[in-house]
């Protein structure tokens, strides 16, 4: 089965081509729709769409004056951007992971699991880095609590990447998330009223991430490491870091601390008395402007605690470090422009087409005529996005091809938007763990090595098996007690539309 994964994986386009056959794919269909004369009438309403064509004269008009617009105003493009540039200043500061060894430090042996697992489940907030820097770091805390270190190493991976769309702190995936989420809202006619926000999954992915933190903290403990070879390290093992703050980076950790509080202070005191200039329509809490711009705000948060940081520890040097550090991130986003360059365009042409409602009217009468209408919808579409995520491992991609069709057809079933974002989650996050298609999975075998030099990549992906299924059947409970209570998923966000 591996094999098969890493064949198809390997033999599907970069994900920029790929939206560029489904460009034309789209182009072609919506054509010859068009020519049939064919249209849709969104059920509930009298609204009857007719279905235009791509490659027609109206169609080259709109594409020759709407290229550019369609390009800017991609909502994805300046959030993602915006915190890209904020978090990398804290990266690029050494805040991230010196909160990281500070947390993990002085923990108990006994909660060692616990704590790292928690931790790795609210790593996205560092992106792709977290990958990188955390499963080390697990691995040397554990060898010096007197643990297996492949246990820290393999299980720090595991929950990162397995938990990776879950967590209480909030970060670019959010906001990369909700950017398509709202594009794909916009299919559906009549649906301006519909706003998603960077904290519609909040409540969601906070309560998921505490669950999946004991849930993984157990897995690791009671069932990965007692089932790994005895380690004992020789007089040749490699040496591993000191993960011990010094005097400065615990003064940059207090300081970048202190600023923050005094920066939410600030934020909530434009929020919460009564007539305060954050506050919505009539004075409501919910919505309210603060939230609605919530990227600016963490923005600042995150600017704020990477600038005190780094110049308290000197790792930035006055406004140039910034200023690069910034750079140099956005810098790293450049191949995700250019695919949400064509991916904007294809969304766009779904939208202008009537397309996006024809699929997602059929989508949805399939749906029903196969009697799945609830929460039974949602768990096949979590599945389906599980194998799809084998052999797609970037989930802006992933989300950006299904979300046209499956947002507004889960909305024509009456489900939130926010609800089908989180079920996405699930499968975008559960097996991306086990995929030879995840090339921090070959990182891990290396580092894996460190430790026992006959370990191979079989061993490594049956060892991250183990942590598949209960996080996905967990975070499908979590998913179905917020449905079957209709909990609010975030601030004012409900399961249902209203």
């Amino acid at each position: 089965m591996l094999s098969w994964i890493e064949r198809a994986g390997n033999a599907l386009p970069h994900p920029v081509v790929l939206f560029t056959a489904l460009f034309a794919v789209v182009a072609v269909v919506s054509t010859a729709l068009a020519l049939a004369d064919v249209s849709v009438t969104v059920p509930g309403t009298d609204d009857t769409k007719h279905i235009t064509g791509l490659l027609t004269g109206e169609g080259v008009r709109w594409l020759v004056e709407n290229l550019v617009t369609n390009f800017a105003a991609f909502p994805p493009i300046a959030a993602v951007l915006l915190m890209i540039m904020a978090v990398g200043v804290a990266e690029k500061a050494g805040l991230l992971e010196t909160a990281m060894r500070a947390t993990l430090a002085r923990a108990p042996r006994a909660f060692l699991p616990y704590l790292v697992a928690l931790v790795a489940c609210q790593a996205h907030m560092m992106s792709d880095v977290a990958a990188i820097v955390l499963p080390p770091l697990a691995a040397v805390v554990f060898k010096s609590a007197g643990r297996h270190p492949a246990a820290g190493l393999i299980g720090g991976f595991a929950c990162v990447t397995a938990g990776y769309a879950a967590g209480f702190t909030i970060g670019s995936l959010d906001a990369l998330y909700t950017g398509i989420t709202q594009q794909a809202v916009g299919v559906l006619p009549a649906s301006h009223h519909v706003d998603v926000n960077i904290l519609a999954n909040y409540f969601f992915t906070a309560t998921s991430s505490l669950v999946l933190g004991l849930l993984g903290g157990f897995l690791i403990s009671r069932v990965l490491e007692p089932r790994l070879p005895a380690y004992e390290l020789g007089d040749d093992a490699p040496e591993d870091d000191d993960i011990r703050l010094t005097p400065a980076q615990r003064r940059g950790l207090l300081l970048s601390a202190l600023a923050v509080v005094a920066y939410a202070a600030v934020v909530l005191a434009l929020w919460l008395p009564g007539g305060a200039p954050l506050r919505g329509e009539g004075g409501a809490l919910v919505p309210s402007p603060l939230l609605s711009g919530i990227v600016p705000v963490l923005f600042g948060a995150f600017l704020l605690a990477g600038t005190v940081y780094g110049f308290t520890v000197k790792t930035l040097t006055g406004s140039e470090g910034v200023i690069t550090a910034m750079t140099d991130s956005v810098k790293n986003m450049a191949g995700y422009v250019v695919m949400m360059f064509v991916a904007a365009q294809v969304i766009a042409v779904f939208n202008w087409s009537n397309l996006g409602v024809l699929l997602a009217v059929k989508a949805a009468a399939l749906l029903q005529s196969i009697g799945l209408t609830g929460f039974g919808a949602l768990v096949a579409f979590v599945l389906l996005v599980s194998c799809l995520n084998l052999v797609v491992i970037s989930g802006s991609a992933l989300w950006s091809l299904i979300g046209p069709v499956f947002v507004p057809a889960f909305m024509l079933l009456g489900m939130n938007p926010a609800l089908s974002q989180a079920a996405f989650r699930i499968g975008d996050s559960a097996t991306a763990v086990i995929t030879p298609m995840n090339p921090y999975v070959f990182l891990l075998l290396a580092l894996l090595q460190r430790y026992e030099p006959e370990a191979r990549l079989g061993t490594l992906i049956s060892r991250l098996a183990i942590f598949v299924l209960p996080f996905m059947m967990a975070w499908l409970a979590i998913l179905a007690i917020f449905y079957g209570f209709d909990l609010p998923l975030g601030p004012g966000v409900g399961v249902g539309l209203k």
